[in-house]
């Protein structure tokens, strides 16, 4: 099944990801991809979509979605490096996968946050994602 970055949800002080599943009448009602528990997040909890996130690049900003595609293809089947491994190993692979970041402005607590929501996708979502042509195609539930 394809992920669509759109519905999968980062939330300020909480660890790991989540899958959109519902509005609530104060926020938004949210599963954790690990564990599959489901929580009542409030409006104000600080909640991002992975879809709304990009890095800074020279050139300007590029997408999470085309950072983690960028990252498979130099991992291939392997796990990336977790945030609590080695600095130097993290910066090695954003320079082989993403070589024109801006290391001025994309800093390594930003790349030990991709690398555990590459990992965290890869090994209970997908990394196949919804092109937004499906996303426009799909009807509002």
């Amino acid at each position: 099944m394809k992920t669509d970055l759109a519905k999968i949800l980062s939330v300020r002080g909480q660890r790991g990801l989540f899958s959109y599943i519902a509005q609530s009448r104060n926020g938004a009602i949210a599963e954790s991809l690990r564990d599959h528990k489901r929580t009542n997040f409030a409006a104000n909890a600080g909640i991002t979509t992975l879809a709304d996130i990009s890095i800074y690049t020279l050139e300007g900003e590029l997408k999470l979605k085309e950072v983690f595609l960028k990252l498979q293809s130099v991992l291939g089947d392997a796990d990336a490096p977790t945030s609590k491994d080695n600095v130097e190993d993290i910066k090695a692979l954003f320079e082989k996968a993403v070589p024109d970041y801006d290391g001025d402005r994309f800093y390594v607590s930003h790349m030990k946050k991709v690398v555990d929501w590459y990992n965290e996708l890869k090994n209970y979502a997908s990394l196949d994602f919804v092109e937004e042509e499906e996303e426009a195609a799909e009807p509002e539930a």
